[in-house]
């Protein structure tokens, strides 16, 4: 009787139905921030792929650097649409309905970069590899865009009617604003996979790919800048929260100076740092991007009480409470299968008869 009082107190007393609810956006964000840092650099590493491999042997080396790893980073992607579908069901049909043409184009890049590592060497032939290769190339750029688009797209907006429906279409979806967004999240996602590339090659493709990472670093700075400026214009409530709570103002400051450490820390010859510091950007963005949203998860910009916010969006107290109960259980599991990954496959790629 006393244990049972005691959980009863906990759970909702302690843990009160806001304060859940306020975990779970939380968790979420810690969830698509983990995607966007380890798939991220996947992504870049396939957009480069075609431009600073010259030789079979180089192509298979840019592809054997995720070759371990591409599929386990897409774990945080699929534990974020079962956690949103658990968490905020509102949200999770709203977004997966709104975004259902994107979403199954995004699903085909998925699917069509996995199937490139996976084929490219099965056949001997350079009109075969080439082939894969274009796919490979092109599945990881279009996915980029797609999610920087769906992010513009969720921070500026979009026509959600009565009822949380949707009544737009997939053209309303690629104006200027989330295609620009679009266009940053790339060139950050290829310079965050260039600098990972360069931690993984040796000689000659190291080279080569140590002198694309400033171009690409002054190709995102000019993206991120006009994305700022037009933020600051188009989405004007996306600064709200940061006006109501001034000590938020930190995380745009540390980011611009996380920006701006990339080139330094390559300077430095410290590539170990720099790519430390291109996650820590990414990061940075990711707490910007949900501080621009709360508490809306979709903002209807036909009327306000269309939007759907973590708290007309929310499943049960006590759904929440039991998620947070397996949460606690299974994120030290997908953190340490991470470590543990990442750790065996520490170093220099080689190529040996089980490569791609």
């Amino acid at each position: 009787m006393l244990l049972a009082n005691i959980f009863d107190w906990f759970n909702h007393e302690l843990l009160s139905y806001d304060t859940l609810t306020y975990i779970w956006f939380l968790l979420l964000g810690v969830l698509i921030t983990g995607y966007a840092i380890l798939d991220g650099f996947d992504l870049g590493v396939g957009m480069l792929h075609p431009f600073i491999a010259k030789t079979d042997t180089e192509r298979r080396l840019v592809m054997n650097s995720i070759g371990p790893l591409w599929d386990g980073n897409e774990v945080w992607l699929v534990t974020f649409g079962g956690a949103l579908f658990a968490a905020f069901p509102n949200a999770y049909a709203t977004v997966f309905s709104s975004f259902y043409t994107a979403f199954f184009l995004l699903l085909t890049c998925l699917i069509g970069r996995a199937v490139s590592l996976e084929f490219r060497s099965k056949v001997q032939s350079p009109a075969w590899r080439r082939v894969w290769d274009i796919g490979f190339f092109l599945s990881s750029l279009t996915a980029a865009l797609l999610l920087g688009v769906a992010a513009g797209n969720i921070m500026a907006g979009m026509e959600l009617g009565p009822r949380f429906y949707y009544e737009g279409n997939l053209l309303s979806q690629v104006y200027w604003y989330p295609m620009l967004v679009g266009g940053m999240t790339a060139s950050l996602f290829a310079l965050h996979g260039a600098i990972y590339l360069y931690l993984k090659t040796e000689d000659e493709l190291q080279a080569r790919v140590k002198g694309v990472i400033l171009p690409l670093f002054f190709v995102f700075c000019g993206i991120y800048t006009l994305v700022s400026v037009a933020t600051w214009f188009h989405v004007p409530h996306a600064t709200d929260n940061l006006y109501a709570y001034p000590i938020l103002w930190v995380v745009p400051i540390l980011n611009f100076f996380a920006v701006l450490n990339i080139p330094r820390a390559m300077h430095l010859g410290r590539p170990g740092y720099a790519f430390f510091t291109s996650t820590m950007v990414i990061a940075a963005l990711a707490c910007l991007f949900s501080v621009a949203i709360f508490p809306n998860l979709m903002l209807s910009n036909l009327a306000d009480e269309n939007s759907i916010t973590v708290f007309n969006g929310r499943s049960s107290h006590q759904t929440l409470w039991t998620m947070l109960v397996i949460a606690v259980v299974g994120i030290p599991c997908v953190l340490s299968y991470t470590v543990v990954i990442y750790w065996i496959f520490r170093g220099k790629v080689k190529l040996d008869p089980n490569s791609y």
